[in-house]
């Protein structure tokens, strides 16, 4: 008994010992986070419409004989140059019709001496009276009648000559040509879809997309008011390609479609842009970026400033105590890589910038000033050509 009385006495005298040696643990150090002010700025709102490209011309060679493909003179996917020979369609019954024209209209001309020298006979025989006056009438109606056979033979024999000219097909313009639609030995005939090739002049595109009839009327209104900014957001819209890029170069607009499609309720609109890269082909589909809206002394922050959850905007905002506070907070359109605040914020007020899922409402930090402009981290920009 009095050893393991002493064996716990032992044991108290070691825990006491060891809880007086303890010392408390260092509070941990505020975390240093990253805050930007608040922006406020004008801004010029960006709309974004899906377009299709189109080449300056696109040109759909069609034959205008019928006949066999004889030969195909170029090489598919190539550039062409303008009067360069594309097909030959079998010239053989369109030059037996020109032989057949150039003898009627031999055969006019000899008729129609015949008759002039038998008008020039009459008539000195009529001075007389040594041929009545009807054989005279007869004599310069033949003669009349025979410069007329001569006109339609002449015509004839023109319209022979087209149509064999049209057996050789020739480029209307200098551009791209695709795919043939024929091949040698394929009989065609001339008709709206009776489609041999197409031709694209690729040094320009036009990019053609709808906007609503609503968007229409806002816009309108927006660019004919007093003082508007909007005055030259025509000659200034962006191109994003199908894989997310910037187009290099700024466009303008070329036309705007006389009516609203009264079955769609949109109205189509045509954007031009300069392509010396001929990186657009006819055919792409590309997002266009247009200025419609301007807002003045609009208050900006980063979008990666930002909490979402279930529709619910927040930000951390940042006390005078350097502890920050979730501020629930009220977005409108994006701009650049930035969110414009309709309510919730002011003007001057420090928000985090990141590392906000360390963070806790009321948690104590050591805020690093950053600066930031609306469109610091975006892509670059386009340029003018």
């Amino acid at each position: 008994m009095n050893k393991l009385l002493g064996l716990f006495i032992f044991i108290g005298i070691i825990t006491f010992s060891s809880c007086g040696n303890e010392k408390a643990a260092p509070a941990a150090a505020p975390l240093e986070v990253s805050v930007i002010q608040v922006v406020q700025q004008d801004v010029a709102l960006e709309s974004e419409y899906t377009g299709q490209t189109y080449g300056k011309s696109d040109i759909q060679i069609n034959p205008r004989v019928n006949g066999v493909v004889l030969s195909l003179n170029f090489r598919e996917g190539s550039l062409i140059q303008k009067g360069q020979l594309l097909y030959t369609i079998d010239p053989l019954p369109f030059q037996n019709k020109v032989d057949q024209a150039e003898g009627r209209l031999a055969e006019a001309k000899t008729n129609l001496a015949r008759t002039k020298s038998d008008l020039d006979m009459i008539e000195p025989l009529a001075k007389i009276n040594a041929v009545s006056q009807r054989e005279l009438v007869a004599a310069k109606a033949q003669y009349e009648a025979a410069q007329g056979q001569i006109q339609s033979a002449e015509g004839a024999l023109r319209n022979a000559k087209i149509e064999l000219s049209y057996c050789t097909v020739e480029a209307p313009i200098t551009g791209l040509i695709g795919i043939s639609k024929v091949r040698v030995g394929d009989y065609v005939n001339p008709g709206p879809f009776a489609i041999l090739n197409t031709i694209s002049d690729l040094s320009s595109v036009r990019v053609r997309f709808t906007i609503s009839e609503q968007e229409y009327l806002r816009i309108y209104r927006e660019a004919t008011a007093e003082n508007s900014t909007l005055k030259g957001a025509g000659k200034h819209v962006q191109l994003v390609l199908s894989d997310g890029g910037l187009y290099p170069y700024i466009g303008e607009f070329s036309f705007t479609d006389r009516q609203i499609d009264p079955s769609t309720g949109a109205m189509t609109l045509e954007a031009s842009f300069e392509n010396p890269d001929k990186i657009l082909r006819p055919g792409q589909y590309v997002k266009v970026k247009v200025v419609t809206e301007a807002r003045q002394k609009a208050l900006l922050i980063p979008q990666r400033s930002i909490i979402e959850m279930q529709g619910i905007f927040q930000v951390y905002l940042l006390g005078d105590d350097n502890k920050v506070q979730l501020q629930i907070i009220k977005v409108g359109p994006s701009f650049k890589d930035a969110y414009l605040v309709l309510e919730g914020l002011n003007s001057g007020d420090k928000i985090v910038m990141g590392g906000t899922q360390l963070l806790r409402n009321g948690s104590p930090v050591t805020p690093k000033i950053s600066e930031w402009n609306p469109g610091q981290f975006s892509s670059p920009q386009a340029t003018s050509k």
